[in-house]
């Protein structure tokens, strides 16, 4: 294996450890029945607007069924969803205190 070879594998596994730890740095659940704008907020790719858009959903509609239910909140889509769902419950305590991250996806240089 020559060295080209050698430093394209290292950035590689160096990007994917990294990734990695941005995507599990944050631990915790948000209650999406119960949480604030705030606590909302905290959630990957949830800003002021969709946090709004949760709560006036939710005091329209009632508490969510299920996490799949935010799909039915304007702004919030499939990949945006996925980002979320490790991170949301309809039960239990919001125990999500900092910001969660999504992970930047990969640039053609970065490959």
């Amino acid at each position: 294996m020559n060295r080209i070879h050698r430093s394209i594998i290292l950035c590689a596994l160096i990007l994917t450890l990294t990734t990695v730890t941005l995507a599990s740095a944050a631990d915790g659940m948000v209650n999406i029945n119960s949480a604030g704008l705030d606590e909302l907020m905290l959630l990957p790719r949830v800003g002021e607007t969709v946090a709004q858009r949760i709560v006036d959903f939710r005091q329209e509609n009632g508490d969510f069924k299920s996490t799949e239910d935010l799909l039915l909140v304007k702004g919030i889509g499939d990949k945006t969803f996925e980002h979320m769902a490790p991170h949301v419950s309809v039960s239990g305590e919001t125990t999500l205190d900092e910001k969660v991250r999504s992970p930047r996806p990969a640039t053609a240089d970065e490959e």
